[in-house]
């Protein structure tokens, strides 16, 4: 909805935090808290000026123990969220974080009218570049554009837009090729070289923050054995993933999630590789001649991910371990598989910051922490590095991190995917793509144009 609405906070394609609904923040001396100057002059869609109490009711529907936000567990180190006169609000915190303005990128925390202290779940009403004129769910949205948009100088080039949900992969590609359409996401790998060939049609192919991962849960046998869970990384053709699931649109994963474009990427972290032999000496260490392990796959988890886990299967043999991986079905999967059943495949899409990835997918109170991964060095570094200010001695505890999920967690990342999408010639943006969510973090409509 970064079409229709606002955050607080914008993140760039190259990480840096500007301006949005809050012109400046500034944190207290001990980081606890930070104040947002609010932006003056913004209305909704429907003339509603833009108060502070809009955005306090806004935060506060991701928060409290009766929400059911998937957003919950960003906005968990929040105590209070109050106003400072008309323009400004207040976040407290129950601990220092440097890192917190990058919380409030997370689309899902973008800004609605609030009416008796209280934000309208179901409104399409926002102050974004674009006005939603129509809404079918599961079929097509329709934007025009906002005349009173406070950052019309900026974005919002087009004079309307539709999006349109197309299922079917071809029927994607053919609507491209036809005119119908002038974007589509997803593009289907398989066919990609012929798109490649039709006159008036370009292919993007954008490295990303998003990966693929098989968890295990670190708490339940076998794996709660730490030679197993290794055993079970050292078992994973990487290369063959990307090659074979990606067909090469993507980059070796490393058992941790932070991609090489981020600026705390530890280059230092060695690549692991398949190695049978390295997996069958680990599986020796933990006592076991040979293991069974059952795989719970769907392509609801990833795009692939059924081949992804025949392939698993077929490189961990060669190490001695049995992979029954069963196809779950699609409907409902993230219900009643993931996280119900010990080894699992997901996805992962790039988050706000570095502290939102480790805090979402590696803190032993997070909902979505998958391989119940609970390391106690790990909780103490994350505490000190929402703390530090310094980049370097900041960057010095991240590499520590990641070092510790690559080395002690359940999770078997074999591969980050690249966003592939494709476009009429005459779709045009700027240099620079976001790496953080699919056609340009989710905002092309807004920040794309007509040459």
């Amino acid at each position: 909805m970064a079409t229709a609405r606002n955050t607080l906070v914008n993140v760039e394609p190259n990480g840096d935090l500007t301006p949005a609904l809050a012109v400046k923040w500034e944190p207290s001396a001990d980081i606890k808290q930070w104040t947002f100057e609010i932006r003056e002059g913004v209305t909704f869609h429907s003339g509603k000026k833009l108060e502070a109490d809009d955005i306090i009711a806004s935060l506060n529907l991701h928060r409290g123990k009766d929400t059911t936000s998937p957003a919950k567990s960003l906005l968990e180190p929040v105590k209070d969220i109050s106003s400072d006169g008309p323009n400004k609000i207040v976040i407290t915190l129950d601990g220092p974080n440097v890192d917190f303005p990058a919380v409030l990128t997370d689309l899902r925390l973008v800004i609605v009218p609030a009416k008796d202290g209280k934000a309208d779940r179901q409104t399409m009403d926002g102050t974004g570049a674009y006005v939603i004129e129509s809404f079918e769910p599961g079929q097509k949205i329709r934007f025009k554009r906002n005349p009173s948009y406070w950052n019309s100088e900026n974005s919002g080039f087009f004079d309307t837009a539709e999006v349109i949900v197309i299922t079917d992969a071809a029927a994607r590609m053919n609507a491209l090729r036809s005119g119908q359409v002038d974007v589509i996401n997803l593009a289907d790998l398989t066919t990609l070289n012929m798109l490649k060939r039709v006159p008036g049609i370009k292919i993007e192919d954008v490295p990303s923050g998003r990966f693929y991962i098989f968890g295990m849960m670190s708490d339940a046998d076998p794996y709660k054995d730490k030679n197993v869970r290794q055993a079970l990384k050292f078992a994973i053709n990487r290369k063959e993933m990307v090659d074979k699931i990606l067909l090469g649109h993507g980059t070796l994963g490393n058992d941790q999630p932070i991609d090489t474009t981020h600026k705390y990427f530890d280059k230092s972290l060695v690549q692991r590789e398949y190695d049978p032999d390295k997996a069958r000496f680990l599986l020796k260490q933990a006592g076991l001649s040979e293991l069974k392990v059952s795989l719970s796959v769907a392509e609801a988890a990833f795009p692939g991910a059924v081949a992804a886990g025949s392939l698993y299967a077929a490189s961990a043999a060669g190490a001695g371990i049995t992979m029954d991986v069963t196809r779950e079905p699609d409907d409902g999967y993230f219900e009643n598989v993931w996280m119900k059943k010990p080894f699992t495949a997901d996805y992962w899409t790039k988050q706000a910051s570095a502290d939102a990835q480790f805090t979402q997918g590696y803190f032993p109170d997070s909902p979505f922490n998958e391989t119940h991964f609970n390391n106690k060095r790990f909780n103490d570094l994350l505490v000190e590095a929402r703390a530090t200010l310094d980049e370097g001695k900041r960057s010095e505890v991240y590499s520590e991190m990641q070092q510790l999920i690559h080395e002690e967690s359940g999770a078997v990342i074999p591969m980050f995917a690249n966003y592939v999408w494709a476009t009429r010639a005459n779709v045009a943006h700027q240099e620079t793509l976001s790496t953080k969510g699919d056609l340009d973090g989710f905002r092309c409509i807004e920040r794309w144009w007509f040459v």
